[in-house]
């Protein structure tokens, strides 16, 4: 017995002086892979097995996001429907629902700071809900209307849309997390990847261990890599959206876009008759948007209040409201 309990103490140290090691080197160098760092799950964001990720209802935070120039942090608050807006006001105003990624959302904005809030101050008729996630996809954007819609009964759907929102929908893995994902096919497709596997920065933040020691990361890390599998498919953008517009006017509500895509859906746009305006800022006009080490970032809030005004004028032109207070 006695040399059994010799033996088993020199292969606990042998371990713990392995582990300890292998602490060491991955702390040193510093995979980017292990970081906990500051993206879109380091903000109160639950796991969603139909979502991928959904904002923890009824939450308040603090998030520094990444305008390198001013090193802001904001305040991140969620109401009863884990979307960072007000509560949703009572009553018979029409609701304009506003869906979109972190543009949407307001990365490195306030609340008070968003187009949103450019909207609810010109609009005071209607009811203006910001439903926007960081991080999304058109994917997961039409889900998060379906399961609003009842509860909001929207007559105006405003879908933002992104350059990256192409590479987002073409797999079942975006930003930092798995995701659900829409497969094509003759017959008009179906979603896939449901219940959503839970990615590794998820399994991080939920796990002491995993949030306080490196190795811990690493084997979750090799887990879901071969757990999980990575899935990459033709972009099924174009046919997202046309399910969100035929959703919306289904139901009596009125669809347009918002968009951010370099100019690359325009022809799609015209040919579905979708009403559309491109929310780019002008060439010269550098200061809409946060300068970050690789470039523009998101939009600060002169381009907040920008891309709110273009909207608001793309909603007259179209019949969809029909005036505007002046802002205050």
């Amino acid at each position: 017995m006695r040399r059994i309990l010799l033996f088993a103490i020199q292969q606990s140290v042998i371990v713990i002086l392995t582990l300890a090691a292998i602490e060491i080197f991955l702390r040193v160098a510093d995979f980017r892979d292990l970081r906990l760092g500051r993206n879109e799950l380091t903000l109160p964001y639950a796991y969603d097995a139909e979502l991928g990720w959904f904002p923890v209802p009824n939450t308040t935070s603090l998030f520094a996001g990444q305008a390198s120039n001013t090193a802001r942090t904001i305040h991140v608050q969620n109401n009863s429907l884990g979307l960072r807006d007000i509560e949703p006001e009572s009553g018979s105003k029409p609701t304009i629902l506003v869906l979109g990624d972190s543009y949407v959302w307001g990365y490195d904005v306030e609340a008070d700071e968003r187009l949103t809030e450019f909207l609810r101050r010109r609009l005071p008729d209607h009811r203006i809900v910001n439903a926007g996630v960081s991080g999304y996809g058109t994917d997961q954007e039409y889900l998060l209307l379906r399961r609003l819609w009842d509860g909001l009964r929207p007559e105006v759907v405003i879908l933002v849309t992104f350059y990256n929102d192409h590479q987002d929908n073409s797999g079942n893995y975006g930003y930092w997390a798995y995701k659900p994902y829409f497969q094509v096919s003759p017959a008009g497709g179906e979603f896939r990847g449901q219940p959503v596997p839970r990615s590794r920065y998820l399994r991080f933040r939920d796990s002491w261990w995993a949030e306080n020691l490196f190795f811990v990361r690493l084997a979750i890390s090799v887990y879901v890599e071969f757990s999980d599998r990575k899935v990459n498919i033709p972009d099924p953008t174009e046919h997202l959206i046309r399910m969100m517009r035929d959703f919306v006017e289904a139901r009596g509500a009125k669809f347009v876009i918002g968009e951010l895509d370099g100019k690359t859906m325009v022809n799609f746009f015209s040919a579905e008759r979708i009403p559309y305006v491109s929310l780019e800022g002008a060439p010269d006009r550098p200061d809409l948007h946060y300068q970050v080490a690789d470039g523009l970032g998101h939009w600060n809030p002169a381009g907040q209040a920008a891309a709110g005004a273009k909207i608001l004028s793309l909603l007259v032109e179209n019949g969809v409201v029909r005036s505007a207070a002046n802002d205050r």
